[in-house]
């Protein structure tokens, strides 16, 4: 599955990216060493995560970022 960063909110990322590994949040935060509370709080857009943490994630899922430059 792909999906375009630039048509999404900070907050919803974090959210396909749990999706995606089709945990709930307890899960999904204990896999990262977050708590249920941080997830749902970055998925409501209460909190900012840190290019840092995303890295750990799509590193641990396998995940790949592809950046593009937009054609004119």
């Amino acid at each position: 599955m792909k999906f375009r960063l630039n048509d999404y909110e900070t907050k919803d990322v974090m959210r396909i990216l749990r999706e995606w590994t089709e945990l709930d949040r307890k899960e999904f935060g204990k896999s990262i060493s977050r708590s249920a509370k941080s997830i749902k709080s970055y998925e409501n857009g209460e909190r900012n995560y840190t290019v840092q943490l995303l890295k750990d994630i799509i590193k641990k899922y396998n995940i790949t970022v592809v950046f593009e430059k937009n054609k004119k």
